[in-house]
């Protein structure tokens, strides 16, 4: 296993590893601790089996049945679910996830997110270079750039995440084919809150929680001025210090960690430039002790 780093913010390309089988527990530590340092990993040429994948991303912590997947799952495989503008037959393959605007997968949740796998098998390309590509912005940086008066003044305080903005901002979107969320998805998924500043689990250090996709309140602040600090929180953390732009290629494994990052699918290419990518996600059951899951 050989790690070596963008230069960026974030993101590393580790080499040397077939995710196709068991990771060892030296390999598992070596993952993760890369992880909390680079929060986005790229495990390039790869070739894996729903199974695998699913099975690669299980050893990190317990796999989210996503609440809207429906069809957008593999036969067989609920956990894991398929990203994809390909339509066979008057059907979606797929649910899009490009175009959706930065955001945290599962903050809506109150077991939250640790990591997202994703596994790149048709990445669309224009003019030889790829589209479609991630964006990620550290939350890291973001909470160390703040200044101490804002620190001091946010310490302590809780967000309010909901499931709902983030569905109906994406079913707003041009030619998207979302359904609303039905009585029962909600109900599943209820607002919840969490401190807006977490201390991460594996750096020690405190990191933004909040994102443009799901938060909508700052519980202790009146809404007048917890509209205007989200606004300036949401500015804030896309600075473009604190960015960084994976590149997908076909048999990408792409792992990034949530407590440190938020992140956006670039929706730069066509409904005939076909992209498909199978992803889990895994949830901070690792992290958090059972008593405080959802």
């Amino acid at each position: 296993m050989k790690v070596i780093p963008s230069g960026s913010v974030l993101g590393a390309s580790v080499e040397g590893l077939d995710l196709s089988r068991p990771l060892s527990s030296a390999e598992d530590q070596e993952v993760v601790a890369a992880l909390g340092k680079y929060g986005v990993l790229r495990f390039p040429g790869q070739k894996l089996e729903a199974a695998q994948l699913k099975r690669f991303a299980a050893g990190f912590g317990e796999l989210e049945v996503n609440v809207a997947s429906g069809p957008y799952q593999e036969p067989g495989h609920p956990e894991v679910m398929i990203l994809s503008n390909i339509v066979e037959n008057g059907r979606p393959l797929g649910i899009a996830d490009a175009g959706q605007d930065w955001h945290t997968d599962m903050s809506y949740s109150r077991t939250i997110a640790f990591a997202n796998v994703l596994y790149g098998i048709k990445i669309p390309r224009r003019d030889g270079q790829p589209l479609g590509n991630t964006e990620f912005c550290s939350m890291h940086a973001a909470y160390e750039g703040l200044s101490n008066e804002m620190k001091k003044k946010l310490d302590g305080m809780t967000v309010l995440h909901d499931f709902g903005k983030f569905w109906d901002m994406m079913r707003r979107e041009k030619g998207s084919k979302r359904p609303p969320l039905t009585e029962a998805q909600k109900k599943a998924k209820p607002p919840v809150s969490h401190p807006i500043f977490l201390t991460h689990p594996i750096t020690g250090r405190k990191v933004l929680y909040a994102n443009p996709g799901y938060s909508i309140r700052i519980n202790e602040l009146p809404q007048k001025e917890s509209d205007e600090t989200l606004e300036f929180l949401f500015a804030h953390q896309t600075r473009p210090e604190y960015r960084y732009a994976s590149r997908w290629s076909e048999g990408d494994v792409l792992m990034w960690e949530d407590f440190g990052t938020i992140h956006n699918a670039v929706a730069d290419y066509g409904p005939d430039e076909h992209r498909l990518i199978k992803r889990c996600q895994v949830m901070a059951t690792r992290f958090i002790p059972p008593e405080e899951r959802a």
